[in-house]
């Protein structure tokens, strides 16, 4: 695995509540109104329809609930940057435990809502400090707070590819949440300052080893907007198709980073 970043950005724990419930609110409204038609469509994941999408997204909630119920653990061992490179070794339980909620929960509305309230009550009863066991280690509430905006918005996502027309909005610092810590998570599997990647507004970053750059305009350079980033760093798109449809400008002879994508899947 990619050694820790030494220096892990911060996030202020109130815009990252606030955002993974504002992102949670725009899905349930937006799923609300499905047809079974609709929840039948397949989706960019495999064998996953979009019933089976939209369960997930509550259980990306519900594992907050599920990692309360177990004891605090005695000290912290992770950060929010260690969970982008840990996640695809439990693909397969996650896969499993999808499809028996999806088929648990006829109805997707009062699931939803109920993950809702709940998670609301959570928020309130626990301090951000209090530690959890997570699949990427021991962190607190706040910084594994930061991972649920990622898949959040991954999903979201996914969900608006599924289902043509539904439009969900995406909150803004969830968004940044999102695209921060992937761009990070770039930083740590290819550390180097040859490469400046660019996502505006949210996100620059050093990478990829070579001739580190000092001042003025760096001579590799990568930019892109958020949600194509965010979509190369899951492996929904790839690098060289991103590039052909200039949804990625890319310039300087070390500004493939083509071989370090995706970063998790």
């Amino acid at each position: 695995m990619p050694p820790a970043r030494k220096r892990p950005r911060t996030y202020d724990p109130a815009k990252t509540r606030a955002a993974v419930l504002a992102q949670f609110g725009h899905v349930r409204e937006a799923v609300a109104g499905l047809t079974p038609e609709q929840l039948a469509l397949p989706t960019r994941l495999g064998e996953w329809t979009v019933r089976d999408l939209v369960a997930h997204i509550g259980m990306a909630v519900t594992a907050v609930h599920r990692a309360l119920d177990q004891p605090e653990p005695a000290a912290a061992d992770a950060t929010p940057l260690d969970w982008p490179f840990r996640t695809a070794a439990n693909s397969a339980a996650i896969a499993d435990f999808t499809r028996r909620i999806a088929a648990g929960h006829p109805d997707l509305d009062a699931y939803l809502t109920d993950v809702e309230d709940s998670f609301r009550t959570l928020l309130d009863a626990h301090p951000g400090t209090r530690l959890l066991a997570t699949s990427a280690g021991a962190m607190s509430l706040d910084d594994y707070l930061v991972t649920r905006t990622v898949e959040l918005v991954v999903h979201t996502d996914d969900l608006a590819a599924a289902v043509p027309g539904l439009g969900i909005p995406h909150d803004r610092q969830a968004l940044a949440a999102c695209t921060r810590l992937l761009a990070d998570a770039l930083a740590v599997k290819a550390p180097g300052g040859s490469t400046e990647v660019r996502v505006p507004p949210y996100a620059v970053v050093q990478c990829v080893e070579g001739p580190r750059h000092t001042r003025g305009t760096p001579p590799n350079v990568v930019e892109t907007d958020p949600l194509t980033w965010i979509r190369l760093a899951t492996g929904r798109t790839r690098w060289k198709e991103a590039v052909a449809d200039a949804k990625v400008s890319a310039s300087g002879e070390r500004a493939d980073i083509g071989p370090y994508l995706p970063l998790m899947s």
